[in-house]
């Protein structure tokens, strides 16, 4: 059974009391974000329908850590631009990427 955007929209508004997303002043609501992003990713599951199972759960899983990886980059670029320091654990996962330990 699919889910739809507006559910995903709830879920995804579940996840962010555990791990607050910070809007700051975008120009955009909160909620229309959520759910564009919602119905996004919801197009995209439905796209993928003729997939083996294997096959969903590895595009699915490249395109989360794609995500990721996004959000960590610029993460790390603001606290630069603001000269600010990183926490601990992304600065451990930086040291061992730089040591080539990942």
């Amino acid at each position: 059974m699919p889910i739809k955007p507006e559910q995903l929209a709830a879920l995804m508004q579940e996840v962010e009391q555990e791990d607050p997303i910070d809007f700051a002043d975008l120009p955009f609501p909160e909620d229309e974000l959520r759910e564009l992003v919602a119905t996004h990713l919801c197009e995209m599951a439905a796209s993928m329908e003729n997939f083996s199972t294997e096959d969903r759960l590895m595009t699915l899983l490249a395109v989360s850590a794609k995500l990721v990886l996004e959000n960590l980059v610029l993460h790390v670029q603001l606290l630069r631009r603001h000269g600010l320091p990183v926490s601990d654990n992304v600065e451990a996962l930086l040291s061992r990427l730089r040591k080539g330990d990942a």
